[in-house]
């Protein structure tokens, strides 16, 4: 049986490879999405439930961003939270300005399904890259 953790890089293997229902399918019904707080996805937290993820987090990804990548580095598994340190990169249409930053994910699970995901991540550098500032 996989662990959370095993879980969730799945997830991250198949946000990789664009595979959304498969990371969708990850969700609880009820799951709650925060994004760091001043990062530039934070401003319709929390997100609540797959679909808000889908369209406020997810589709804008695809949309305002080139090259967007989630890329796990270290995962911490602590039963039913996963840490997951990571780096995220792309460039921003709307600037063209490139981004690599760090990242903290810290996923909550029951079930084997996500009910809960605290991003933590370098907000000003996003902010900057977004803003063009």
């Amino acid at each position: 049986m996989p662990t959370n953790a095993d879980s969730i890089c799945s997830l991250y293997e198949a946000f990789a490879r664009g595979d959304a229902a498969a990371v969708l399918a990850g969700f609880s019904p009820d799951i709650v999405w925060n994004e760091a707080e001043h990062f530039p996805l934070a401003d319709r937290n929390p997100y609540h439930g797959p679909q808000a993820v889908a369209e406020g987090v997810f589709g804008r990804l695809m949309t305002e961003w080139d090259g967007f990548t989630v890329s796990p580095k270290r995962v911490h598994d602590a039963g039913r939270t996963v840490v997951v340190e990571g780096r995220y990169t792309g460039t921003f249409k709307a600037t063209g300005r490139p981004l690599d930053a760090q990242f903290v994910h810290v996923w909550d699970l029951e079930d084997g399904k996500v009910v809960r995901l605290q991003q933590y991540a370098d907000t000003a550098q996003a902010v900057s890259v977004t803003t063009g500032a």
